[in-house]
C-alpha cells in the first residue's frame, strides 16, 4: 500500500506492506536510524517518536496508521546546527551511558518540557517511567531534564519547529 506522511517536516511517500511497523519504516525505509528498535512490545520505550505531537512507541504503531500524519524523530531535535536543550542537558549531566535508550528518552523528555517547562523530580520520573534505562539509574537523566528546563531554547510549536 502507498502511504504519505510528514517526517521531521518533510513529506515522504512509500510503498509499504500493511504489517510494517513505524519503527521499521523510519529506520529501514527512510534511513532515520536514530530511532532505536528494542523490545517490540512497547515495554522499553527506545523507539519513542512523536505522532502528531504526542509521544508514541513506534514499535506498536503500524506505518499505515501514520498515513496523513506528522512524525518527529530524534534527528529533528537539533535545529540549524544547534542542539536542543535536552540533548545538551544529556551531555552536560552525563544522562547516557550505553546510549541505547537515549533517543526515545530524549523524545519523551522534550515532550515533557514542552508541556511542563519546570517539572519537579517526581514529574520527570513519572514522565520517563515508560522508558527503560538499564545503565544510568535515571539520576543523571533527571538532572539532564532539569538542566534543559533551566536552559530553554526558543519556543517550539507542537511539531517541534521554532516559533
Amino acid at each position: 500500500m502507498e502511504i504519505t506522511l510528514t517526517v521531521n517536516g518533510q513529506e515522504a511517500t512509500r510503498e509499504v506492506e500493511p504489517r510494517l511497523l513505524l519503527v521499521h519504516l523510519l529506520r529501514d525505509h527512510l534511513g532515520l536510524t536514530g530511532t532505536h528498535w528494542g523490545c517490540d512490545t512497547s515495554n522499553c520505550g527506545v523507539c519513542t517518536v512523536w505522532l502528531d505531537g504526542a509521544p508514541v512507541k513506534s514499535c506498536t504503531v503500524l506505518a499505515a496508521m501514520a498515513h496523513g500524519h506528522a512524525v518527529r524523530t530524534v534527528e529533528d531535535l537539533e535545529q540549524d546546527g544547534t542542539l536542543d536543550p535536552v540533548q545538551e542537558g544529556f551531555m552536560q549531566e552525563h544522562g547516557l551511558q550505553c546510549g541505547f535508550c537515549t533517543p526515545g528518552m530524549m523524545m519523551q523528555c522534550r515532550w515533557l518540557l514542552d508541556h511542563d517547562p519546570n517539572p519537579d523530580e517526581a514529574t520527570i520520573r513519572e514522565a520517563i517511567s515508560g522508558n527503560i534505562c538499564r545503565c544510568t539509574g535515571y539520576e543523571n537523566i533527571v538532572r539532564a531534564v532539569r538542566w534543559a528546563a533551566e536552559h530553554p531554547a526558543a519556543v517550539r510549536d507542537e511539531e517541534g519547529a521554532n516559533v
